[in-house]
């Protein structure tokens, strides 16, 4: 089986120590590990992806989690998840979910951090330095609206027309002074059931 063969891997990270014009009591600290990828189907029509997912999924999922655990600290310091995706202009979006779409590809990071909610995503195609948009949300509590955080950052010289660009993304708390509330106060003042939203 083929393997991916990976250009090189960005780390990004950054640290919010005032917000809003005030300090926050604990810094959030956001953080994303990226693979810069040949892509293996640029500059053609592929039928079947499958056996290129399932060879290039894991490896990507395991050096990524693995690396995004070592920038973090630690797996138990990651509340936040997500995942991106961006194909350089001779690929498709298909082949840009492709490599992340796939339980071969999340479930690495999902099961280092024991945990249930599903991973967010974009997939998206541009050019160099595009802006890379990594959406989050809380490991185990899709209803949490302070861990709703977006992650952007860009690689200079990534994705050329035959990369793909793969992204893991994860942050250490919520939003600093984070004061909307949760879904589960909207849903009872809407007279809806917390445990089943589309029950009136």
């Amino acid at each position: 089986m083929s393997h991916p063969q990976i250009r090189k891997i960005v780390t990004f990270e950054e640290e919010t120590l005032i917000e809003g014009y005030k300090t926050a009591a604990t810094p959030l600290r956001m953080f994303a590990v990226a693979a810069v990828v040949t892509n293996p189907w640029a500059g053609r029509y592929v039928d079947d992806l499958q056996p290129e997912i399932q060879s290039f999924a894991p490896v990507l999922g395991q050096l990524l989690t693995d690396k995004i655990i070592e920038v973090a600290g630690g797996a138990d310091k990651i509340e936040a998840y997500g995942k991106a995706a961006v194909v350089g202009l001779n690929g498709e979006i298909e082949h840009a979910s492709g490599l992340i779409h796939t339980l071969h590809f999340g479930n690495f990071y999902r099961k280092a951090l024991s945990a249930s909610s599903y991973l967010s995503f974009t997939n998206t195609r541009g050019t160099a330095n595009t802006p890379i948009m990594v959406p989050l949300m809380d490991k185990d509590d899709v209803g949490r609206r302070s861990h709703y955080l977006t992650l952007q950052f860009a690689i200079a010289d990534a994705p050329r027309d035959d990369e793909v660009v793969i992204v893991l993304g994860g942050a250490t708390s919520g939003r600093p002074h984070h004061r909307i509330g949760d879904r589960y106060q909207d849903l009872k003042n809407l007279g809806h059931d917390v445990n089943n939203p589309a029950a009136v």
